[in-house]
C-alpha cells in the first residue's frame, strides 16, 4: 500500500507539468489558434523560472518568470499568427525550435547549479493519514492549482458570457466579427494566457519536478500536451485526466525499472509515448465525434473585412 501511494503521488506531481500545459494550449484552441511551439516555449520558461529560483531561492517568483518568459513568446506568436497572417503551424514549429535552442544557449551557465533545500509541503491533519495523506495531501501547492485551475476553466468556457464569446470566435470568428468583438484581440489574449500557462508548466519541472536544469529537459512533453487536447476533445476535465494518465504511465515505467522488472528498458521508456498513441488512435476512430467537438475555425487565419 505504501508503494502504491507514493505511485499515485508520484503521478499527480508528474501530470501536473501537463495539465498546466494543456490547459494553455486549450484556451488557444479554443479561440481558434493552433500553437505548436509549446515545447519551445516550456524550455524557454524552464530555464527563467530555474534561475530565478537559483538567484532569489522564491519557487513562486520563479513560476512568475516562467510565466511572464511563456506569455512574451506566446504574444511574439500571436503577432504574427493573428496580425501578419504567417502560417500558424511553421510558426509553431519555427517558435519550438528557437525555444530548444535559445534556452540550450541561455542555460550553459547553470547545468551545474543545484536549488537549496525543499520545503516538505503538507495539510496540517490530513498528510497522516494512511495511505490518503502520502498520496494525496503532502504535494506542492502547485498541484491542486492545476486542480482549481480546471475548474475555473470549465466554469469559464461553459458559465460565463466570456468563455461563451471565446468559444464563438473559435466557431465563426467572421460572425463574432460582425457582431462587433474584436476577434483579433481576443484570439491575442487567448494566445498570451496559454502561453503563460504553459511557461508555468515549464518552470514547474525544472523548479519542483527535477530541481535542476538539463538542455531538452522537457522531453516531448509539450508535444504531449498538444495531443492530449484532442485526447480531452477539448474538455478541461478530460484535460486533467488524460494529464494524470500520461503521469502515471510514466510513473509506473520507472517503478517497474527500479524493481528491476526484466523488460526492455526502452520500451519502458516508450511506454508512455505508446499509451498516447494508442488512446490517439482510439479516440480518431470515431472522426464524427472529433469533429463535432473540435473548434471549426482552429487552425484557419481571419481576415476582418
Amino acid at each position: 500500500m505504501e508503494q502504491i501511494a507514493l505511485l499515485v503521488a508520484a503521478t499527480l506531481n508528474s501530470g501536473t507539468v501537463l495539465a498546466f500545459a494543456a490547459l494553455g494550449l486549450l484556451i488557444n484552441e479554443r479561440s481558434g489558434i493552433v500553437n505548436l511551439g509549446a515545447e519551445g516555449t516550456m524550455l524557454v520558461a524552464a530555464i527563467a523560472g530555474f534561475a530565478t529560483a537559483v538567484h532569489t531561492g522564491n519557487d513562486w517568483l520563479a513560476f512568475g518568470a516562467g510565466a511572464m518568459a511563456g506569455a512574451a513568446l506566446a504574444a511574439a506568436f500571436g503577432v504574427l499568427v493573428i496580425w501578419l497572417n504567417t502560417n500558424q503551424y511553421a510558426t509553431g514549429l519555427a517558435l519550438s525550435l528557437f525555444g530548444a535552442g535559445f534556452s540550450a544557449f541561455v542555460g550553459i551557465g547553470y547545468t551545474q547549479e543545484k536549488l537549496g533545500e525543499q520545503h516538505a509541503f503538507r495539510i496540517p491533519g490530513l498528510a497522516d493519514l494512511p495511505f490518503v495523506g502520502p498520496a494525496f495531501f503532502r504535494q506542492h501547492p502547485m498541484v491542486y492549482l492545476a486542480i482549481a485551475l480546471t475548474i475555473a476553466i470549465a466554469w469559464f468556457l461553459y458559465r460565463s458570457r466570456a468563455g461563451l464569446v471565446l468559444r464563438a470566435v473559435g466557431e465563426s470568428p467572421e460572425s463574432a466579427h460582425a457582431l462587433g468583438y474584436p476577434v483579433r484581440r481576443i484570439r491575442l489574449a487567448a494566445v498570451v494566457v496559454g502561453g503563460a500557462l504553459c511557461g508555468v508548466a515549464g518552470a514547474y519541472i525544472s523548479v519542483v519536478y527535477t530541481h535542476l536544469w538539463v538542455e531538452g529537459m522537457t522531453a516531448g512533453k509539450g508535444w504531449i500536451a498538444l495531443a492530449l487536447t484532442t485526447f480531452a476533445t477539448w474538455r478541461p476535465a478530460r484535460v486533467l485526466l488524460g494529464a494524470y494518465l500520461f503521469g502515471g504511465v510514466t510513473m509506473l515505467q520507472l517503478q517497474l525499472q527500479g524493481q528491476g522488472v526484466q523488460v526492455s528498458t526502452q520500451f519502458l521508456t516508450m511506454l508512455p509515448y505508446l499509451a498516447t498513441i494508442v488512446v490517439l488512435v482510439l479516440i480518431s476512430r470515431n472522426a464524427t465525434f472529433i469533429r463535432v467537438n473540435m473548434p471549426a475555425s482552429m487552425g484557419k487565419p481571419f481576415f476582418p473585412q
